[in-house]
């Protein structure tokens, strides 16, 4: 007898795959835990995600998503602000400032991958490559529409890095930095 589709199912094994990735690392994580973890099958997890490979992008894209909509919602608050453009690129640096004081941060995760698989050009290496690209661009389009000289974007870029790096300055000093290269232009 055929088994009853599980429509969760998919959902079931990116989160746990999630959870066990971002925590302990992809290379250290065995499909077999993600299977133990997502209380499913081996058929399952493979009809799902054809190879690690593809279940590590899936991961990937699912953090941008959530970074993504975390910085949003910081460059939403910060666009009602006074400040406009100043405001957000110092929010930019106040909502990785938050994140990494999180109590379960562990890194930014697309680093963590370029880290693990630094010569990688696989689907999950594009996928991390893609997301630091874009969010560097966001950093540059900021001080672009700010009128600013482009060094500012490096010096923002830098403070992001050392954040995510966790070494350095604490996170509300950085945002602090933040705030005072803006206005240094």
């Amino acid at each position: 007898m055929a088994r009853a589709e599980d429509p969760e199912g998919r959902e079931r094994i990116l989160a746990a795959a999630t959870a066990l990735f971002y925590v302990n690392g992809v290379r250290a994580v065995g499909m077999a835990e993600v299977i133990a973890a997502a209380e499913c099958g081996k058929n399952m997890l493979y009809r799902h995600f054809p190879s690690k490979a593809a279940l590590v992008a899936a991961y990937l894209r699912r953090v941008r998503a959530e970074r993504e909509k975390a910085t949003a919602g910081a460059l939403a608050a910060a666009g009602r602000q006074e400040g406009g453009v100043d405001a957000s690129l110092v929010a930019l640096v106040g909502e990785v400032a938050a994140w990494v004081e999180r109590g379960d941060f562990r890194g930014c995760a697309f680093r963590n991958y370029l880290t693990e698989y630094p010569g990688g050009d696989d689907e999950p290496g594009q996928v991390a490559r893609a997301y630091l690209r874009d969010t560097r661009r966001q950093v540059d389009d900021l001080v672009l529409a700010l009128g600013a000289p482009s060094v500012l974007g490096d010096r923002v870029w830098l403070l992001i890095d050392a954040l995510y790096a966790g070494t350095g300055t604490p996170p509300r000093v950085a945002v602090d930095w933040a705030r005072e290269l803006v206005e240094r232009g």
